[in-house]
């Protein structure tokens, strides 16, 4: 029953979100335009996938606003550093950016965390979904995820599972795994995908749940093979591999998510201007067509529908921290 309880997720939890908007708005409150550059920032380093999002969404979004939309990469402390810097930016709606999944891990494994992980911030849009994919390496006699599970079962050895950090949702979907199904598994941390992929390849390490965006390339030039995808149905990228959900454990479904908050305060009128321009960039078949293209799938919708997740997705991994007794290295 507490591996069922795990990979439900939480779904009728209601936990309260700073800035989500409830009311209808007025006519008023949908005249808010920008006054100056905005400033759109990425906790992460550049070339990743948040910042690759981030510059095919900037200029499209400067072109709606009619200002410049400037991206500062803000890296360190697994994005508390840029997250942070969001949170205590003013909040008249010219400094918001981006957070992901670890948003939600890091109020669990931080000791001293700098902000308060819902009520601090202000949701504005669910962006892009990016599945995670269990892969090995080519050379591994492992074909599907059924027979990954038997022979983990039967292995004289935990199965190792590499990860592009403790926190991240290529760890959670490990431990999801591991406490799901019971095979013995045994994490191997690195300092990002590209070093884990590689000890992976090399087999060095027996698996991954990799980011979609940084595997695929790997499993179409067949240095990887894709057993299943950690997201609740199948990526368009990979039609023909299984969901984790519908072979081996039903009802398990992790991604890792993107999406744009401001600090908590901002006006109301600014983020439902922000929300609209967003949603209709993103929901273009061009733009859909981009992101697709990185292993990212089109979300969007508003702002409380992004608020409802990250308060879901903080019980949830609080739920797998406890139960896996991950802490951060």
């Amino acid at each position: 029953m507490r591996r069922r309880a795990l990979l439900a997720g939480l779904p009728g939890l209601a936990l309260p979100v700073g800035g989500a908007l409830s009311q209808p708005a007025s006519q008023s409150e949908t005249a808010w335009s920008p006054s100056r550059t905005i400033r759109l920032i990425v906790p992460w380093p550049p070339a990743g996938t948040t910042d690759i999002v981030a510059r095919l969404l900037a200029p499209q979004l400067s072109e709606a606003l009619g200002q410049p939309v400037i991206i500062e990469n803000r890296a360190g402390a697994a994005g508390l550093i840029g997250t942070e810097a969001i949170v205590r930016a003013e909040p008249d709606g010219h400094t918001f950016g981006f957070i992901i999944s670890t948003h939600v891990a890091n109020a669990h494994l931080v000791r001293q965390h700098p902000y308060h992980p819902t009520r601090d911030i202000t949701p504005l849009i669910w962006v892009v979904n990016v599945s995670n994919i269990l892969v090995v390496p080519n050379s591994s006699p492992v074909r599907t995820v059924q027979e990954f599970v038997e022979q983990g079962r039967k292995s004289q050895r935990p199965v190792t599972f590499a990860s592009s950090g403790t926190g991240t949702s290529t760890h959670f979907s490990g431990e999801m795994f591991r406490l799901g199904t019971g095979v013995p598994m045994q994490h191997v941390p690195y300092r990002g995908g590209g070093p884990a992929l590689t000890d992976v390849m090399a087999g060095n390490v027996d698996s991954m749940f990799g980011n979609a965006t940084s595997t695929l390339p790997h499993v179409r030039g067949g240095r990887l093979r894709a057993l299943a995808v950690t997201a609740g149905r199948r990526t368009a990228h990979l039609p023909d591999v299984p969901t984790i959900a519908e072979t081996v454990l039903p009802g398990f479904e992790i991604a890792e998510w993107y999406g744009l908050i401001g600090p908590r305060g901002m006006p109301p009128a600014a983020v439902r201007r922000l929300n609209e321009e967003i949603n209709r960039i993103i929901t273009r078949p061009d733009m859909r067509a981009r992101l697709l293209d990185q292993g990212a799938e089109v979300v969007g919708g508003t702002p409380d529908e992004f608020g409802a997740l990250i308060a879901r997705d903080l019980a949830k991994y609080g739920e797998v921290i406890r139960a896996a007794g991950i802490t951060m290295d």
